[in-house]
């Protein structure tokens, strides 16, 4: 009896979702290209626009090192997109938080994504929730 982890429905399924990954990935790369932006400098720019956030959060978000995400957010400051902000509960830490333009930035990426958008419109509420809900349960 084959392996759960080697049978042939297993290893169909991680490549696709290596595939998955891997078309995100360089959709997204494209995408930030359009909007003069690095790939990382997108994701932090998204992240950012859900909520301000310190460096050390969004390093571990990004699950990379601090110092990493210092360079990125000081290159997103010097054209306008991030600032830093004193945190109201703690005025000894900085917060990265999007500009006015880094917010519109940060929306105009999101919508010139559309490789996950489109074949998601094609599946019905029920089947997206239960690809989400076993997307969570993978996670953990």
């Amino acid at each position: 009896m084959p392996s759960r982890r080697t049978d042939p429905l297993t290893l169909e399924v991680v490549e696709l979702i290596g595939d998955v990954v891997t078309r995100y990935h360089q959709e997204y790369e494209h995408a930030a290209a359009g909007h003069q932006l690095t790939g990382a400098q997108a994701r932090v720019l998204n992240l950012l626009s859900l909520e301000p956030m310190p460096m050390r959060r969004i390093a571990q978000k990004l699950r990379c090192e601090p110092s990493n995400i210092t360079g990125i957010v000081d290159r997103l400051e010097s054209r306008g997109l991030v600032e830093r902000r004193p945190d109201p509960a703690d005025r000894r830490v900085k917060l990265a938080a999007p500009t006015e333009e880094g917010l519109l930035t940060a929306d105009r990426l999101r919508e010139s994504l559309d490789f996950a958008r489109e074949p998601l419109a094609g599946l019905s509420d029920a089947e997206r929730g239960m690809l989400r809900d076993l997307l969570r349960r993978m996670l953990g």
